[in-house]
């Protein structure tokens, strides 16, 4: 039976004697299809970084000349526009989380986990013929890159979902495991695709990567069967709970399809903001205008271009906006998972920024012109390290925050955050400034994944606190709307290392994100970690 006809997880009986297995296989199924909803959205974070390595041995492969009037962009300006493409993915995939939150009690979760498999074939297929025509317009990667934003947007629905199926006391591992496995999705992706492009198996014409040949259309189409046989697993073998109205398959189906299509046309409007030149206007207050414009836009088409029925539901579940924990929660999760995944779409391509040029000579004076560094380390065998390690402690704190409370894991982690990211940023300076970039390569390698360390504890930790900050029937709204802002963290952190590198001072970026974690630290102290707190969680 797809739809259950009856669900109590709070009833220990029912819990033990029904509910344990069909939660369990539920979870087991979501995993790995969320898992690869995040391996299909940011994979563009290291599919630049490989077009920009062919660039770099053969200028007229991958050239764009997008924004300078038919003039092909070299140097800085060249690595900065490639940037675009992950911002983009980030930006799509955040603002379909928006509909995403509040999708689970519309169209009910074996429809959407179904669904959102069976169309994240499309930017796959998609993405791998336009890899395999090196001339390729930049126009044709950033709708591509739109796409990909179906499976950012997974994350939402699929945690929302998630969260009905366990009782309030195993939430915190049941979340965990659903997100931090299925965040393990990137750091899959980024030792998949170095793999799967030293080989022809997909066929095509093959580029030259460091004197050897590459199949970089194989990045996207890796995924394309295995989307395909998880789908049909999520078909099968997932349920709808009783208390999601989700009427007949075809129904839900078309009702899923319609909250997707407004979810893209609020992506749609940020993504033209994005591209189009504002002038003067400044670059990084134009990102943060950008993100509140798509939210705004997708928040009043859901509210008056659905269906009464389909409304009805929405609005009961918008209540969520007139709580303020809602908004505070939302503040903290932006620290912890909009770090993680922003760090995770921008990681392989800054360490290829920091340590594959060369931007001083021996005399210690800036070049005129960066140069490639012949002494760079191999980026893809260690871009990998940090989402991994990211994803697979993420459980971990969301047990600690079982055995010691969310809030108290929280802010010790927070407080390590801070201390890293500053770590981060000095150790980019002194690469930045020395003829020999490499040298500082293994001390912000580790630097930086402790700093994804902790945004995976902080994930964990802060979803804790949602589960027990609401009840049930809010917690699935305020996490899917949670992660929905939190995802925004995709664009705006490869967006704001894009500024930063075109500027030739990245470091910045890393003390700005340092300075906002000050503030989530004062945050959560004062209203859940403090002695006689508002609310202790």
């Amino acid at each position: 039976m797809k739809t259950l006809t009856r669900w109590d997880v709070e009833d220990n009986q029912f819990w033990e004697s029904t509910g344990k297995k069909i939660a369990n296989r539920n979870l087991w199924v979501s995993i790995p299809n969320l898992l690869l909803g995040f391996a299909v959205w940011i994979y563009w974070g290291v599919i630049v970084g490989l077009m920009q390595g062919v660039h770099d041995v053969n200028p007229v492969l991958f050239a764009f000349s997008w924004g300078n009037d038919g003039v092909p962009l070299t140097g800085n300006a060249y690595r900065a526009l490639l940037y675009t493409l992950p911002a983009v993915a980030g930006l799509s995939g955040a603002t379909l989380r928006i509909p995403n939150s509040f999708m689970i009690a519309i169209c009910g979760g074996r429809n959407v986990k179904f669904m959102t498999t069976l169309l994240m074939i499309l930017p796959a297929l998609g993405a791998g013929f336009a890899l395999q025509a090196p001339d390729t317009g930049f126009g044709t990667f950033i709708i591509l890159a739109a796409l990909s934003g179906i499976g950012g947007g997974a994350f939402a629905s699929s945690m929302s979902n998630i969260s009905f199926f366990f009782p309030k006391r195993m939430q915190g591992l049941s979340l965990g495991l659903n997100a931090g496995i299925g965040n393990l999705g990137v750091a899959v992706m980024q030792v998949t695709i170095p793999l799967i492009i030293t080989v022809g198996v997909f066929g095509g014409e093959s580029s030259i990567l460091k004197g050897s040949p590459i199949w970089l259309h194989n990045a996207a189409f890796v995924w394309v069967p295995v989307l395909a046989f998880f789908a049909i697993l999520a078909f099968f073998f997932m349920n709808n709970l009783p208390q999601h109205k989700c009427g007949p398959t075809p129904i839900a189906i078309g009702k899923y399809l319609w909250l997707q299509f407004l979810g893209f046309a609020g992506a749609a409007i940020g993504i033209y903001l994005l591209i189009i030149s504002w002038g003067s206007f400044p670059v990084l207050l134009k990102i943060f205008v950008i993100l509140v414009v798509a939210v705004v836009c997708t928040l009043l088409f859901m509210r008056y271009l659905t269906p009464k029925a389909t409304k009805q539901s929405l609005i009961s579940q918008f209540d969520i906006f007139s709580d303020k924990h809602n908004w505070i929660m939302t503040w903290l999760y932006v620290m912890t998972f909009g770090s993680f995944i922003g760090y995770a779409n921008a990681f392989p391509k800054l360490l290829k920024d920091v340590f594959g040029y060369i931007r001083v000579g021996a005399d210690g004076l800036p070049l005129a012109e960066s140069i490639v560094n012949p002494n760079a380390p191999n980026i893809l065998a260690f871009a990998f390290l940090g989402a991994a390690m990211g994803a697979a402690i993420r459980p971990v704190g969301g047990w600690l925050s079982d055995k010691l409370g969310g809030a108290r894991v929280t802010h010790w982690d927070t407080i390590v955050m801070i201390i890293s990211a500053v770590a981060c940023g000095y150790t980019i300076s002194l690469a930045n400034s020395s003829p020999t970039p490499e040298t500082y390569f293994w001390p912000f390698l580790l630097l930086f994944t402790l700093l994804f360390a902790t945004t995976g504890i902080g994930n964990g930790s802060t979803f804790r606190m949602i589960a027990v900050i609401f009840d049930k029937e809010k917690a699935g709204p305020v996490l899917g709307w949670t992660s929905a802002i939190a995802a925004y963290g995709a664009f705006l952190i490869p967006k704001i290392f894009a500024t930063q590198i075109k500027a030739g001072t990245p470091e910045n970026a890393l003390y700005g994100f340092a300075v906002y974690y000050l503030t989530c630290l004062a945050v959560n102290w004062w209203f859940y970690a403090r002695k006689n707190a508002e609310i202790s969680c």
